[in-house]
């Protein structure tokens, strides 16, 4: 190879290093946080690795009384679509209340439907309509765009609630636009959503095989298996904890990923932490990023920032966590 050559081999395996903003929080505290300003001004803190898209999973303290499904639909879709998914839908839950954003359609459905018939109702017969998530705490919103751009469409930082994660995209393999734009639903899996820096070498052999069980995929972007993954190994029984470590061996190539639950926020890296992740844990709260800037960004200086090693996953549990109302502060 040409010192040109290596020059640029050199260049591109450094900026595909830098690629994407990944970032996630969660409150130690009971009473809900403004973890949508939170998420927001760690993202702002990232849009330079992802100026492509961004996009924020939320969660509530407990789960609501309603499940929310959020729907990616073309956005040429007039309000005929709206009413197919509410016809959809009726045969399979009581439908409640629906919002439209650009390129996504919101709507609430009694807690006491099936999640797999929700989701096979609302996508049946069309190849152009996709349920991005579902849930009774998750939101999940994203964008084309820069943060702000969220922030104008959504109004993230009115969100209260108990932890996040989100991302922002610079696209090096696949098309900018919502379907390819993260966070990921964990399909199948309520209240999952995961977001990724790296890549997937064994993404086309993985994605394959879920094929073959007649998991259906949106996009070409290598991120979208890590969440089918997850779904997967909790469905055969797993705990997110075990999940998480068996993908450290599963899963190939240079990756760090977060996910989130109702109850959890965990990370996964591999095996030779070739992509950056920082940590910072107080009294108060956990804060992970692939930047130390986006931490200090949103929450200050307090916290000592650590670095875990590769082939290492950790999830904390709200649960475990949490102290009573007003405990602290």
């Amino acid at each position: 190879m040409s010192l040109g050559g290596q020059c640029s081999e050199i260049v591109n395996a450094w900026w595909r290093r830098l690629v994407c903003g990944i970032a996630g929080y969660m409150s130690k505290r009971s009473d809900p946080m403004p973890i949508g300003r939170i998420m927001l001004d760690m993202l702002t803190a990232l849009a330079r690795r992802g100026p492509d898209s961004v996009g924020m999973a939320l969660y509530r303290s407990e789960p609501a009384h309603r499940e929310a499904c959020w729907i990616r639909v073309p956005n040429d879709l007039g309000i005929h679509e709206d009413q197919r998914i509410r016809g959809s839908l009726a045969a399979v839950a009581d439908v409640g209340k629906i919002e439209r954003h650009v390129g996504l359609i919101r709507i609430e459905f009694s807690t006491q439907a099936d999640p797999t018939a929700v989701r096979r109702a609302i996508e049946a017969g069309r190849d152009d309509v996709e349920v991005v998530s579902l849930g009774s705490q998750l939101e999940l919103m994203k964008q084309v765009g820069h943060p702000r751009d969220l922030e104008q469409e959504f109004g993230v930082q009115r969100f209260r609630g108990s932890h996040a994660i989100g991302h922002t995209r610079l696209s090096t393999e696949s098309r900018v636009d919502l379907t390819h734009s993260q966070p990921f639903w964990a399909r199948g899996l309520a209240d999952v959503a995961t977001v990724h820096n790296g890549h997937i070498t064994n993404y086309h052999r993985l994605r394959r095989q879920y094929e073959q069980q007649g998991v259906r995929f949106f996009s070409e972007n290598d991120s979208e298996v890590i969440g089918v993954y997850i779904a997967d190994q909790v469905n055969r029984g797993l705990s997110l904890e075990e999940a998480l470590e068996a993908s450290l061996d599963d899963l190939d190539g240079s990756f760090t990923y977060l996910v989130a639950s109702g109850d959890s926020l965990g990370f996964a890296r591999d095996p030779f932490a070739l992509k950056p992740l920082i940590t910072v844990e107080t009294d108060d709260y956990i804060a992970v990023a692939n930047e130390e800037v986006a931490i200090r960004a949103a929450l200050g200086s307090s916290g000592v920032a650590h670095e875990p090693s590769g082939h290492v996953s950790r999830v904390w549990r709200r649960s475990a966590l949490a102290a009573p109302l007003g405990a602290r502060g």
